[in-house]
């Protein structure tokens, strides 16, 4: 089918045309030059024949969400929204590049860039699901990559929020990214299905092509939803790729949504852990971690958030599965809010000298104050010293087990877990062991089958003791 022609640029007040970036079934894509501040921008610009009250709202929700969300450093930054004076509603946007979406098909992209854009990515997806943003399209060419080399989430065009999803169509779904219940109209998106996407997007990055696509044989729509819906995927192909990331992507695309992770971070702290295999240091998680981060502003009307004490739907398999968030490994400090006032810091600082009396006092009580940290460090260190010649990696132990129709889910207390530290679970069944981070395991069992798993701490490498095995029976 013959590409149609783009649309002809607005006059948008402040800013000069240059020249046609891109064009899609609702949009155009200009760079235009913003005269004040002085920046090159990406203008993407609704089709006027398209716009109707529902591609209004559908912008209005994208310029909301991502206003919410752009602050975050792996997703596409948004500046200014407006309509034109012809009536094209219009975002001016960060100026990216999409190459990323043609190198992957046209060179192998090393396994570590790979892991630090998955990381990356996966770190935005967290952060818009924590705020109760779905994405809904997931894929390579929504990955665009910054003047400095940042990998970012673009196109929020079609996304909803979690409480919405249940009641939207799938509308311009991409098909090869696309998860099986999402493709059978049994759900227009959950945290399942996007985790799925997600997942279908780091295979690509790493095969060169779709996770279902073959090369030599018709990949048509209609081929790519049966194998989907049916077959689990083939191997990326690459002997650079260890069997953990196989099995980690492989698992995030179960068809059953109860089998794969429990969110979005679960795998990333996975990805990390390849990393760490491979000898990398490990890609940051860039989480927001405080509730005054993933505030929006007050009152929104276009429905782009979960508003405080909304309840969100939850799906059956969420319901099976329902998993403690995993420990974030980051480096942000922490901030006092409570910290004193202007008059007290040129105090502290000498800025306004106290009274000799005063500062006599205050010497004192530095004096006290520096004595007693003296004292608790120095038990701290030696608690510290005692506690690393004593302990050695933990064991996990009491490991219960809920049994449902068709899966039976494994569950144990952190036994005392640092940062880099994850369980290996061993099942019966002759599949490899799993890594991951969360102290749950859920496994897909048959009427009458005996389920069995053990799990293991790891630490920098190695293996702690085993935990007793623990069995259930499917009745």
């Amino acid at each position: 089918m013959a590409r149609r022609l783009p649309s002809d640029p607005p006059a948008l007040p402040g800013f000069s045309h240059v020249h046609v970036l891109g064009s899609g079934g609702f949009a155009d894509v200009f760079l235009y030059e913003q005269n004040m501040p002085r920046r090159q921008v990406a203008v993407k610009v609704m089709l006027s024949e398209v716009v109707n009250d529902q591609v209004r709202q559908m912008f209005q929700a994208e310029a909301n969400l991502m206003a919410q969300l752009s602050a975050h450093p792996s997703i596409l930054t948004v500046y200014q929204a407006s309509v034109s004076s012809d009536g094209r509603p219009y975002l001016v946007m960060e100026l990216c590049s999409s190459t990323l979406s043609q190198r992957y098909r046209a060179e192998r992209l090393p396994v570590p860039e790979v892991l630090r854009i998955a990381i990356k990515i996966g770190s935005a997806i967290e952060t818009a699901h924590r705020a109760g943003v779905l994405h809904r399209d997931i894929k390579p060419s929504n990955i665009l990559t910054t003047a400095y080399g940042h990998p970012v989430l673009s196109d929020f065009g079609i996304a909803a929020t979690l409480s919405e999803s249940e009641n939207l169509e799938a509308v311009g779904m991409s098909i090869p990214w696309s998860a099986p219940e999402v493709l059978m109209d049994e759900t227009a998106g959950t945290i399942e299905s996007e985790l799925w996407s997600y997942a279908a997007t780091v295979y690509s990055l790493l095969a060169g092509r779709s996770p279902f696509e073959v090369q030599g044989e018709s990949n048509k729509s209609t081929d790519l939803i049966s194998r989907i819906n049916r077959a689990k995927p083939r191997s990326t192909g690459r002997g650079d790729v260890p069997e953990s990331l196989e099995r980690a992507l492989n698992r995030a695309m179960s068809r059953k949504p109860e089998s794969r992770q429990g969110s979005v971070l679960e795998l990333v702290h996975e990805l990390q852990a390849v990393e760490s295999e491979l000898g990398l240091s490990q890609t940051p998680i860039e989480v927001a971690m405080d509730d005054w981060a993933l505030a929006t502003v007050a009152e929104l009307e276009d429905r782009t958030r979960v508003r405080p004490g909304q309840t969100l739907p939850v799906s059956s398999a969420q319901r099976r599965k329902r998993r403690r968030p995993a420990a974030i490994d980051d480096s942000f400090g922490s901030f006092d809010s409570d910290a004193v006032d202007g008059k007290e810091a040129r105090r502290k600082t000498g800025s306004n000298p106290l009274p000799r009396s005063n500062g006599m006092q205050l010497v004192a009580w530095v004096g006290v104050v520096v004595a007693a940290l003296i004292v608790v460090l120095g038990a701290t260190v030696t608690f510290a010293q005692l506690q690393s010649r004593s302990s050695g990696i933990p064991t996990v132990s009491d490991i219960g087990a809920t049994v449902s129709s068709d899966v039976v889910e494994f569950r144990w207390a952190d036994p005392g877990l640092e940062a880099a530290d994850s369980y290996q679970i061993t099942t019966t069944d002759g599949q490899p062991p799993v890594q991951q981070r969360e102290p749950n395991f859920v496994v897909d069992a048959e009427s009458g089958e005996n389920v069995c798993i053990s799990v293991t701490v790891t630490r920098d490498g190695k293996s702690g003791p085993s935990s007793a095995q623990k069995c259930a029976v499917l009745p």
